[in-house]
């Protein structure tokens, strides 16, 4: 029993630690890309890359597409309550499902996406987002590196649930002992 126990904390530990390295990875990137946005643009500059593609700096207070961000300021405690949480969350069900290793790489992307995002709310009272993409007349809203890391963690997190929410139906019992 206690060395079930010693390999399953050894186990725990790996999958912690390697989780903690694509989360920080991701954080990485999202603040350093922020930073080359941020010393390369002005607010509200745009700067056309392709057809497609334009680099802006917009600071958003509020969340994805950015919800809330007219309200009177309350949200920046909410949100930052909320990654807060969310990060504990995402620690303990990586920690739980450690065996599990595309739910956990998934986990880890939202893990590194909401501590990016944390720390532009907790540095600059916002979120700095960069990458606009447009097609013709329609625009999608500006996002980072971190949403997008959140959103391959949400579809990886859709992926898995498909390929492992498979359920054998029962086989019929003949009704032998």
């Amino acid at each position: 029993m206690a060395r079930a126990r010693r390999v399953s904390r050894r186990d725990a530990s790996r999958a912690l630690g390697a989780a903690w390295v694509v989360a920080a990875i991701v954080v990485a990137l999202d603040q350093w890309t922020k930073h080359l946005v941020q010393q390369a643009l002005v607010y509200g500059e745009s700067v056309r890359v392709t057809g497609f593609l334009d680099l802006v700096l917009v600071y958003n207070p509020g969340a994805a597409f950015s919800f809330l961000a007219g309200a009177s300021g309350w949200q920046r405690e909410f949100f930052i309550a909320i990654a807060l949480f969310a990060v504990g969350f995402i620690t303990w069900m990586i920690v739980r499902h450690r065996d599990k290793p595309m739910f956990v790489l998934a986990l880890s992307l939202l893990l590194g996406g909401a501590i990016g995002n944390l720390i532009d709310r907790v540095v600059l009272t916002a979120v700095v987002d960069f990458l606009h993409f447009h097609a013709g007349p329609w625009y999608w809203p500006a996002f980072n590196v971190a949403d997008s890391a959140i959103s391959v963690g949400a579809v990886l997190l859709v992926r898995d649930s498909f390929r492992t929410g498979r359920v054998e139906p029962p086989t019929p019992s003949t009704g032998e002992s």
